[in-house]
């Protein structure tokens, strides 16, 4: 059975064009991408050692084996650190597995005096999984008539994948799934993530368990919306990490262009609810 490791090396090699590398693209493939030789060539380790990692059976590579792979893969900075994150819960894959439980969702009192003082912006605090689990009260004004903010404990990677309405919400609809499945590998454990994955995979179907095995990371852009009441908002999005066990992230998003800007300001004359909602 492969590991997170072994599927993404798999994966990425299935994605790189031979005469990228330098190397010959005339020969006959029986598949795509580089051949295990050719990998290992540029690695400088065995076909045999390749495939130990590949299919899982060698799960703690070292150190400078995981450069020597992520230079023979022409990774980007964000793939490389993807690939040293899965080395790392890899390695762990053999030990003895507790039941799985979902992450606290306790946020700190003063990352809520942050968001309090970043109103009337567009901000929230998630985690890897995708919880929502304290906003603005400019986020909700912005995503309370979209269905997000309907559910008890709203989710974003769920809204996504289950809700009817995400598909028509998000113009970029696949861009988005993307990000989400992708930071279901970033934390906060790796017992969280086998406890969401195993819960929603049979909620959500093929498009999520397609991308969950593909550990490529997704290319941030711009998040356009079609909101029911102001057509297509354009976001800029800012992350911070906050210093949790539980993988919390500080959101914002910033008006992405003068008409969305201008949307907002219209969208702001409607009626609001309490300031704070700590969900």
């Amino acid at each position: 059975m492969s590991t997170p490791l072994g599927t993404f090396v798999r994966a990425k090699r299935d994605s790189l064009r031979p005469e990228d590398l330098g190397l010959p693209a005339h020969q006959r493939r029986r598949a795509p991408g580089l051949r295990r030789s050719e990998l290992a060539a540029r690695a400088g380790i065995s076909v045999e050692y390749l495939t130990r990692i590949e299919q899982g059976r060698d799960r703690n590579p070292s150190e400078p084996i995981i450069r020597a792979l992520a230079d023979a893969l022409s990774l980007d900075t964000a793939e490389r650190t993807h690939l040293r994150y899965l080395a790392k819960i890899s390695g762990g894959a053999c030990a003895g597995h507790s039941r799985p439980t979902p992450p606290d969702r306790t946020v700190r009192p003063a990352v809520r005096r942050i968001l309090e003082l970043l109103e009337p912006g567009i901000a929230f605090v998630t985690n890897r999984l995708g919880d929502v689990l304290a906003h603005t009260d400019g986020f909700a004004m912005v995503m309370r008539d979209t269905g997000l903010l309907d559910a008890e404990e709203p989710n974003l990677t769920r809204f996504v994948f289950a809700h009817p309405r995400s598909r028509s919400i998000f113009v970029h609809w696949h861009q988005v799934a993307d990000e989400q499945v992708f930071n279901l590998w970033l934390g906060p454990s790796t017992e969280s993530f086998e406890w969401f994955t195993a819960d929603f995979a049979p909620v959500a179907g093929a498009e999520f368990t397609r991308r969950l095995h593909r550990h490529l990371p997704p290319p941030r852009v711009p998040l356009t919306i079609n909101h029911p009441r102001a057509n297509q908002l354009r976001w800029e999005r800012e992350t911070l990490e906050l210093p949790t066990p539980d993988a919390q992230q500080l959101v914002i998003w910033l008006p992405a262009d003068e008409a969305t800007a201008a949307a907002v300001d219209q969208l702001r004359h409607r009626p609001q609810r309490a300031t704070l909602r700590a969900v």
